[in-house]
């Protein structure tokens, strides 16, 4: 097992996204209190178009008032060209861009194939590198697709060949339905690694039918150490029916101290954000964790 595992947070952006629109005084007191918790990385805003999701129509004035804390990187997803030089404009250094998978959800999610969306992304990683800025590649439905079903590893390892070859810094993979199992986790990273051994990669699970950990376990076991989580379990996708929350960061941050793995996160401080989180969007959130209270927890947590 590593000594240190990577956690992006991903509530601010994945979270909120998938929850009625908050003001923006209260994504930035989120975004605060997260930066404040020892995270390495935060994924802040996402630069769409404020029709397509509106919860994230505020992002420029969210990042503006935003406070930097030091040591944490800062990223944004992107839909397209637009919405890159958006995030260049605003400052951002590292920018996602999310392709699925499956064709039929992408043209439910950016309204055209996935191969078209492969075209796009090429230019677009070309332009970022060009203003100076990482380009990672987020491969949506990798483990399922709500409409097709299951997904072949095979066609998700060439997705990685093609964005590698035009210049991808670093991938990672969704699991946008929860339907991840500790053996899709181990055929897809298979697949991948055969022919992109030294390409950085992340996870992104979600918690729909229960087994996100026992993923992120199995990820581990295979050498993978960077990992997304939402505080509280925040999130879903409004493209994808039935699909829960990511998995919390809480529950992540607990079982790696647990066994010994450093994340650099104080988890007393990320509860106090996970309940922040549940003021803010008004419903209970379903952190197994944030639920059980400080006398369940482990001593050294």
């Amino acid at each position: 097992m590593p000594a240190f595992v990577s956690i992006r947070e991903v509530g601010p952006r994945d979270g909120l996204q998938n929850e009625d629109p908050v003001p923006a005084d209260a994504k930035v007191r989120l975004l605060d209190a997260l930066s404040a918790t020892g995270v390495r990385r935060v994924e802040a805003v996402s630069f769409v178009h404020p029709k397509a999701i509106p919860q994230m129509a505020d992002a420029d004035e969210v990042w503006q008032r935003a406070t930097r804390a030091p040591g944490v990187r800062y990223s944004a997803l992107v839909p397209n060209s637009r919405g890159a030089q958006r995030a260049l404009a605003a400052g951002f250094t590292e920018v996602e861009v999310v392709v699925s998978a499956s064709d039929t959800h992408n043209r439910r999610n950016v309204n055209r194939s996935t191969e078209e969306s492969l075209d796009d992304i090429a230019g677009l990683i070309a332009l970022l590198h060009a203003a100076g800025a990482s380009a990672e590649v987020i491969v949506a439905t990798s483990f399922g697709c709500p409409y097709e079903g299951d997904v072949d590893p095979g066609r998700v390892a060439r997705i990685v060949d093609r964005v590698v070859a035009d210049g991808a810094d670093r991938v990672a993979f969704g699991d946008t339905t929860g339907m991840a199992t500790p053996r899709r986790v181990r055929e897809l990273l298979t697949a991948v690694r055969a022919a992109q051994p030294d390409i950085p990669v992340l996870l992104h699970f979600h918690n729909t039918r229960g087994t996100a950990l026992a993923n992120l376990l199995t990820a581990l076991e295979l050498g993978v150490t960077e990992f997304d989580a939402s505080v509280g379990g925040l999130g879903g996708c409004p493209y994808a029916p039935g699909a829960s929350g990511n998995v919390a960061t809480e529950e992540v941050v607990h079982m790696l101290h647990d066994m010994g793995i450093d994340t650099g996160i104080d988890l007393t401080a990320l509860l106090e954000a996970a309940r922040l989180a549940e003021e803010l969007v008004g419903r209970q959130l379903p952190s197994g964790v944030l639920r059980a209270g400080p006398r369940t927890r482990l001593a050294r947590d």
